[in-house]
């Protein structure tokens, strides 16, 4: 590390621990040292939209706080007695044994104790996700992956493949914010052309059966530009099972159709049927974009037209996409925040530069978020422009105070939000996008102190 992140925009590998969460009665159960597992929380949870502790986190989440004895003499045998409580106080369908640094620097393995237990019959999962192993999105990666190879692979060894079942593999929850409410409109979008969808994470979700049917599938979607890339790469070798990537999260009426005729085209589904969901949703959807009309027309002359995202690639990507394609914004610069390797840095440069040409030397990759708002705040003195930033909470003094822009909050943290189940995905997220975006003309009283509202 050149230097030290003053505003990290992501968490470490042990945040993997709330994409345990995320699936129905998933349980963590963290070899760390006192606090680690409780910042993580602060971070993904607290700080994404105060999406609440659920059933088994903040709090209540099992950790073997190591000390320096563990350090010392090695801390398995804490691990085994922490793992033995957490079976008899907490149900759960699955059970991830998530280290910790210190736990990986001394080199504990909790895979091998994992597998104790699991001989006995429970579903105990370990994990090597100490901070060093890279950040959350990593952390994500290796929690997946490690369900599928130490339990999912073992209980269920041949396929019994289901026509027209997908699995789909995408945003990274707490992560993305909206995770909720994007996984629920994409399984909406999915089941509207006539498939069965295991959406994995979230209340849309049947839990972790819903896991153990991932072999069962006709094919995997991975719909980001590398997440869950792995995944589907894992489930060919197993299982041969199809994947179709689709880089770019479907936002607005263009981009979603598109992904629906790809996906339909794909599992070979009914064209006629896709052809008519697509055609009902447009309706519904232009239906309530027409009356926007009558605002830019009004007041045509308080509206940004300049856009910086700051995101990861696959929400940033989607919302630039269609704020550049569908609402006219001239692209200005795009923060990528995950820290990906040079690999996929190729392909996120290669996917939003087709968004607009205007992006070629305007991608910025970097997730200390004092350095974006160095670079951003010189960008925005520079053009004089009333703009929109799609950035976090962090942004709101730096943005709001320079050429009357307005913030829309697409990354963590998020703590002056309450977040449920919003979404920015499909047609119905994209009209969500749109009145956070010109409802920001009326926050500081850009207009309602130049009309004749105040008189």
């Amino acid at each position: 590390m050149s230097h030290l992140i003053e505003q990290a925009k992501f968490s470490c590998a042990l945040g993997g621990l709330q994409t345990v969460l995320a699936i129905e009665k998933g349980i963590p159960i963290v070899h760390a040292g006192p606090g680690c597992a409780a910042r993580q929380f602060s971070y993904l949870g607290a700080g994404a939209g105060y999406q609440g502790e659920g059933y088994a986190g903040g709090g209540q989440i099992s950790c073997t706080n190591s000390t320096q004895s563990e350090v010392i003499f090695g801390g398995e045998k804490k691990l085994r007695a922490t793992v033995e409580g957490t079976l008899k106080v907490i149900d759960g369908s699955l059970y991830v044994i998530l280290a910790g640094c210190s736990a990986g620097i001394i080199g504990d393995d909790v895979k091998q104790i994992a597998c104790e237990f699991a001989d006995e019959g429970y579903p105990v999962v370990g994990v090597d996700t100490a901070g060093f192993r890279g950040n959350n999105y990593q952390g994500h990666e290796i929690v997946v992956n490690a369900i599928i190879d130490q339990y999912i692979s073992y209980e269920v060894q041949k396929a019994n493949v289901r026509k027209d079942l997908v699995n789909v593999f995408s945003v990274v929850p707490f992560q993305d914010a909206y995770w909720r409410g994007d996984l629920h409109e994409i399984k909406r979008l999915l089941e509207g052309i006539g498939l069965e969808v295991n959406i994995l994470y979230g209340p849309e979700s049947k839990g972790f059966s819903e896991w153990m049917d991932i072999p069962n599938a006709e094919f995997n979607l991975v719909l980001s530009p590398w997440v869950g890339l792995s995944t589907a790469k894992k489930l060919e070798s197993l299982y041969k099972t199809p994947y179709l990537h689709v880089p770019v999260l479907p936002v607005g009426l263009k981009e979603t159709g598109r992904f629906l005729r790809k996906v339909s085209e794909f599992a070979g589904l009914d064209k006629e049927k896709t052809e008519s969901f697509i055609a009902a949703e447009e309706k519904q959807y232009k239906s309530y974009f027409v009356s926007f009309g009558d605002l830019v027309s009004d007041f045509g002359c308080y509206l940004p037209y300049h856009l910086y995202t700051v995101a990861d690639s696959t929400y940033g990507i989607g919302t630039s996409k269609f704020i550049v394609e569908e609402l006219g914004f001239t692209p200005k610069a795009f923060y990528d925040i995950e820290n990906p390797d040079t690999g996929t840095k190729e392909l996120i440069e290669k996917t939003i530069k087709e968004i607009d040409d205007r992006y070629d030397g305007n991608i910025i990759f970097e997730g200390d978020n004092k350095v974006i708002q160095d670079d951003l705040s010189a960008r925005l003195d520079e053009s004089k422009v009333r703009s929109l930033v799609l950035g976090s909470s962090w942004d709101k003094e730096l943005v709001t105070g320079r050429n009357e822009s307005i913030l829309v909050r697409l990354s963590l943290p998020i703590t002056d939000r309450v977040i449920l189940n919003k979404s920015y995905t499909g047609y119905k997220g994209a009209l969500t996008l749109i009145e956070d975006i010109y409802s920001g003309l009326f926050a500081e009283g850009m207009i309602t102190n130049t009309t004749h509202a105040d008189h």
